[in-house]
C-alpha cells in the first residue's frame, strides 16, 4: 500500500502521514491503486458466494469486496464491522414522476448502522487506525461523521473526540453521546470545526475525516455493490449530494477500479448536487477555475452539506472528468420539496440527501438527463437524523377546523 498527494506535488512520500493532508501543498492524500489479479468473472463469483456466508467480514457490504481494499489489513479478525452496507436499490415511484424520469432508482445509504453513508468509510478507516495501534481518534463533523466515528471507535476500543459546530441536529449529537464520544463545540461552521480539530491533533491522534484516504476506500464499495445489484450494467447517471465531496471522490475511484478490472464496460455520468447557499464546487466548475475558492459563510437548511471549503474537491473534479459528469446547485425550497416527495415513496431522508432528487429534476428539465435514461439517486442520510424538520406544523386554527369538521 502506497500513498501519494492528490494534487499531485513534489512532496517526498516519506513525509506523508496517512491521516493528514500533504505537508507540502495541503491537498488530501490518496492511495495508489493496488487492484486484484483475479479476472472479472472470478471476482463476481467470489463476491456472490460470500453473500451466503455467516462470517462477519463476508456479511459486511464493505468487506465482502475486500479484494478492492488491498493493504488495509491482512487479517479478517482485525476488521471492525457493524454489518454495514447491503443497502437495497428501490424503484422510484412518486420520485420518478416528480423528476420526470421514467427509470429512476434510489439507493439509500442512510440505511446503514448509524444512519448515514459515513459507516462505509468508517469501518475501513477505524480498522486501519486499530491495526496501526491508535488509541485516540478525532473528527470534525456536522453530525453524521461524529455518530459514525463514535460507534466504530467504541467498537474497536478507541477513545473518540468529535468537534462540532453550534448548529448540529440534536439527534446526531445524541448518537455521538450515546456511543461515548467526547464532544467539543466550536464557534462557527464545519470548516471552523475542521480547522480547530486539525490544529489540536497531536501525534497520538488518528484523524478520521474524509481527508483520510481509507474513508474513501471504504465508501467506494457502495458503487461496486450498486453495479452488482444492476447486473453489472452501468446506469446512465448517478446523482448524489455534495458537501465535503468525499463521496463523489469514492464513486470516481470505484468506477476507475471496475473499468480497469473489466467488471463494467462503461462508466455512468456522475452529477454532484450542492445547495445554492453552499456551492463552492459548483462555482468553480461552472466558471472553469483551476482552484476552488471557499465560501466563508455557507448557508442552507441542508446541514449535512453546509460546507464552504470541501477538502476533496480535486478528487471530485477527477471523478466528473472521468465520467463526463456535471455539478449544479439547487435552492433550499426545492430541497425541502424533494424531501417531501421522497417521503411519499415510503423512503424518507435527511434534507442534505434530498438535494440529489432536486438536482435530478433540474437536470431532466435542462435536457442533461433524458426521459428514458436510467438514473440512480443516491441518498446519504436517514430521515430520523432530523426528526423535527419533516413537515411544517399546522397552525392552531387549522387543527381546530379539522376537529370541528370531524377529520
Amino acid at each position: 500500500m502506497q500513498l501519494r498527494c492528490s494534487k499531485p506535488c513534489s512532496v517526498e512520500t516519506s513525509r506523508l502521514r496517512e491521516d493528514r493532508v500533504c505537508p507540502e501543498c495541503g491537498a488530501p492524500l490518496e492511495l495508489v491503486p493496488e487492484r486484484p489479479t483475479a479476472s472479472a468473472a472470478e471476482l463476481r463469483a467470489l463476491w456472490s458466494e460470500r453473500r451466503s456466508s455467516i462470517e462477519p467480514a463476508d456479511r459486511s457490504g464493505v468487506w465482502r469486496f475486500r479484494e478492492l481494499l488491498a493493504g488495509l489489513t491482512e487479517n479478517v479478525n482485525d476488521i471492525v464491522t457493524l454489518g454495514e452496507g447491503n443497502t437495497p436499490v428501490l424503484r422510484g415511484l412518486a420520485t420518478g414522476r416528480f423528476a420526470g424520469v421514467n427509470d429512476l432508482y434510489i439507493k439509500h445509504l442512510g440505511w446503514n448502522p448509524t444512519g448515514s453513508f459515513k459507516d462505509l468509510g468508517m469501518t475501513a478507516a477505524v480498522t486501519r487506525a486499530a491495526v496501526r495501534g491508535a488509541k485516540f481518534v478525532a473528527c470534525a463533523s456536522t453530525g453524521n461523521t461524529a455518530a459514525s466515528m463514535a460507534a466504530y471507535a467504541v467498537r474497536a476500543g478507541l477513545k473518540a473526540r468529535v468537534f462540532l459546530p453550534q448548529s448540529v441536529a440534536s439527534a446526531k449529537v445524541a448518537q455521538a453521546e450515546a456511543y461515548g464520544a467526547e464532544l467539543v463545540r466550536v464557534g462557527g461552521n464545519f470548516d471552523d470545526a475542521l480547522a480547530g480539530m486539525l490544529e489540536g491533533a497531536d501525534e497520538s491522534t488518528y484523524v478520521l475525516n474524509s481527508l483520510n484516504p481509507f474513508r474513501v476506500a471504504g465508501q467506494k464499495t457502495f458503487t461496486v455493490e450498486l453495479m452488482e445489484q444492476l447486473g453489472w450494467k452501468a446506469p446512465d447517471v448517478i446523482a448524489l449530494p455534495g458537501g465535503n465531496l468525499g463521496n463523489v471522490s469514492a464513486v470516481g475511484v470505484a468506477l476507475e477500479d471496475m473499468l480497469a478490472l473489466g467488471l463494467i464496460d462503461r462508466v455512468p455520468r456522475v452529477a454532484v448536487i450542492q445547495a445554492e447557499g453552499a456551492n463552492p464546487f459548483v462555482r468553480m466548475w461552472q466558471s472553469g477555475a483551476s482552484e476552488l475558492t471557499p465560501l466563508k459563510d455557507p448557508k442552507t437548511i441542508a446541514t449535512a452539506i453546509r460546507i464552504g471549503a470541501p477538502v476533496s474537491w480535486r478528487k471530485a473534479v477527477r471523478a466528473l472528468k472521468l465520467t463526463n459528469g456535471t455539478t449544479i446547485d439547487v435552492p433550499d425550497d426545492e430541497i425541502a420539496e424533494a424531501r417531501t416527495v421522497i417521503g411519499r415513496d415510503g423512503i424518507g431522508c435527511e434534507l442534505g440527501s434530498a438535494a440529489a432528487l432536486a438536482g435530478i429534476k433540474r437536470l431532466r428539465a435542462s435536457g442533461w438527463i433524458g426521459e428514458q435514461e436510467r438514473v440512480i439517486c443516491i441518498l446519504t442520510g436517514h430521515l430520523l437524523k432530523e426528526p423535527g424538520t419533516t413537515e411544517p406544523k399546522p397552525e392552531p386554527d387549522m387543527v381546530r377546523a379539522k376537529v370541528e369538521s370531524g377529520c
